[in-house]
């Protein structure tokens, strides 16, 4: 493993966008042996929305939509998938794919530390 290092986030976590727009996954995690909080761990291959985003630009709507996860691939997997770490790299997206800021991800109080 190399030097990143964090707690596994939950599929329970409450991240948003750096606007306050709730980010949420598509579909069910993964379907791997690998729970916490009783359920299965999200990992890179997960695809995440957002909803709510109130984010504008010169008073025109700009949401941000989805949210892309670049995590260590030398990191933690799961069946070779990297997991989602309150540390790994992300970006939130609007739906014409402008990037617009990592989502907000708050660093577990207890759980799982890897690293």
């Amino acid at each position: 493993m190399s030097g990143n290092s964090g707690n596994l986030v939950s599929h329970t976590a409450v991240i948003s966008c750096p606007h306050g727009g709730r980010v949420r996954p598509v579909s069910a995690p993964s379907a791997s042996g690998v729970r916490l909080d009783g359920q299965p761990v999200p990992t890179a291959d997960d695809a995440f929305t957002v909803v709510g985003c109130p984010h504008t630009v010169d008073r025109v709507p700009s949401p941000c939509t989805t949210v892309r996860w670049t995590p260590d691939r030398d990191g933690v997997l799961i069946d070779g998938v990297p997991v989602l770490l309150d540390t790994s790299s992300a970006q939130c997206f609007s739906a014409g794919l402008v990037p617009q800021g990592p989502p907000v991800v708050p660093t577990a109080r207890q759980g799982v530390r890897c690293g």
